[in-house]
């Protein structure tokens, strides 16, 4: 199966930094974003992945080198310095998956569904696809497995979406989803402005499992709120014409498409997944004991 990753806007709310570096190229942890979306597809068997970066920018140029540079001249170094162990990493990096990158057609409207468009060539003869926004972290269990599982117990699904429960106080935030008698998607309400608008607890977010089907109605002309090319409204057209399973996370989603939930995200990965965890949460505690 192949995999379409995301990372095709501007990213104004990280200016400057992102005038120069791709969104999905910040660090969490010792890795960048994107590559911690690349492993979640490697961890569930993906075979080739497509990432779609911003056009008319230097992004394609940076992902190309993170990915596929060897960076002969550092191991060298390291070599003779003693330290090849801290190689290691780079080397993971090379045994990745086929990886593609490309850019965003610009010619396309605005929107999320833009980057998948992009991508048709790649996945249009697939059986199915798979659609990371790399905004969105999980951490624990991949989401990517996840939809690959459910998919196989449900060849005839249109898609499969990934959800998880969310509370009250962030419906207004995301987009919100009903379901039909039969447990699978009726349709999306995007950011009720109530909660009582908000047909479940269960929010949507940029984790799918996608048939080509879905370029009939992924279309140019397709555009809808803010005359934007969005990609739930062509899933939720995928809906009206057969079941769009919708499959319950099991990890955590955590989104880092702002620096104030970025911050968080990192914050949270490092004190999972670093052997310096303790000494954070020791700063932390030093730090609120001043405070106080």
């Amino acid at each position: 199966m192949k995999a379409i990753i995301t990372d095709a806007g501007f990213a104004s709310r990280y200016l400057p930094i992102t005038k120069t570096i791709p969104k999905a190229m910040i660090p969490i942890g010792a890795k960048p974003v994107m590559q911690l979306c690349v492993e979640e597809c490697a961890d569930a068997g993906i075979e080739e992945i497509i990432i779609v970066a911003t056009p008319n920018t230097k992004s394609r140029e940076i992902y190309d080198d993170y990915f596929h540079n060897p960076a002969e001249n550092v191991k060298a170094l390291l070599d003779r310095q003693g330290k090849s162990e801290r190689f290691e990493e780079v080397e993971k990096i090379m045994h990745f998956p086929k990886i593609t990158v490309i850019e965003q057609d610009p010619t396309l409207p605005y929107g999320n569904g833009s980057p998948i468009v992009s991508a048709k060539e790649f996945v249009k003869d697939d059986p199915a696809f798979v659609v990371l926004y790399s905004d969105d972290l999980i951490l624990g269990q991949g989401d990517v497995k996840t939809l690959i599982d459910e998919y196989q117990k449900h060849p005839e699904a249109k898609a499969v979406i990934a959800a998880q429960e969310m509370p009250e106080e962030v419906w207004h935030k995301y987009g919100m989803i009903a379901l039909k008698e039969n447990g699978t998607l009726s349709h999306i309400v995007e950011k009720p402005k109530t909660p009582d608008l908000a047909p479940s607890n269960l929010t949507s977010y940029g984790r799918y499992l996608l048939t080509p089907e879905v370029f009939d109605y992924l279309i140019p002309s397709n555009t809808g709120l803010d005359d934007e090319l969005w990609t739930v409204d062509a899933i939720t057209k995928l809906a009206e014409h057969g079941d769009v399973v919708v499959a319950h996370s099991r990890g955590k989603w955590i989104t880092t498409g702002d620096p104030k939930n970025y911050f968080m995200a990192h914050l949270q990965y490092v004190m999972d997944h670093t052997d310096y965890a303790k000494d954070v949460k020791e700063f932390i505690e030093k730090h609120n004991e001043k405070s106080e």
